[in-house]
C-alpha cells in the first residue's frame, strides 16, 4: 500500500475529484492547506531582508505570503499508484508555477475501525 499526498491548486479540486473517481479511486481525503513554492521568492532579495534592507523587504512585498491550496491525501494498493500519479498530474498540470507537487509515501498496515479488517482489506 502506498499513501499519494498532492497538493494541487484550490480551482482544480473538482477535476481532481472527478479524476480520481474515473481511476477508480472513491475515497481519499481532502484537506485546506496554505503553502509556497520556492519559485514564489528572489532568494537574492530573500537574504537581502535577513541582512535588514528595508528595500528588499518592501520588494518582497505580497511574494512571501502563503496561497491556499488543496492537498488531497489517497491510501491505494502498489497496482493503483501510477495511474492515480498519472491522473493528478494530467489533471491539474498547466506548466506554469504553483501547479503542486506529489508525494508518494509507504504504508506498512492498515485498519478498519468498524470491522477490524487489515492490510488490503481495510482500504478496498
Amino acid at each position: 500500500m502506498k499513501e499519494v499526498i498532492a497538493v494541487v491548486r484550490i480551482n482544480m479540486m473538482n477535476q481532481t475529484k472527478q479524476a480520481l473517481t474515473d481511476c477508480g479511486v472513491d475515497a481519499f481525503f481532502a484537506h485546506e492547506a496554505h503553502g509556497r513554492g520556492k519559485g514564489f521568492i528572489n532568494p537574492k532579495v530573500l537574504a537581502g531582508t535577513q541582512q535588514g534592507y528595508e528595500e528588499a523587504a518592501a520588494l518582497l512585498g505580497e511574494k512571501g505570503k502563503l496561497y491556499p491550496k488543496r492537498m488531497v491525501t489517497v491510501v491505494v494498493p502498489d497496482d493503483q499508484v501510477t495511474c492515480v500519479i498519472e491522473t493528478i498530474m494530467n489533471t491539474n498540470q498547466t506548466g506554469k508555477p504553483g501547479d503542486g507537487k506529489v508525494f508518494v509515501l509507504p504504508i506498512t498496515d492498515a485498519v478498519r475501525v468498524r470491522t477490524g479488517e487489515t492490510g488490503a482489506k481495510s482500504i478496498a
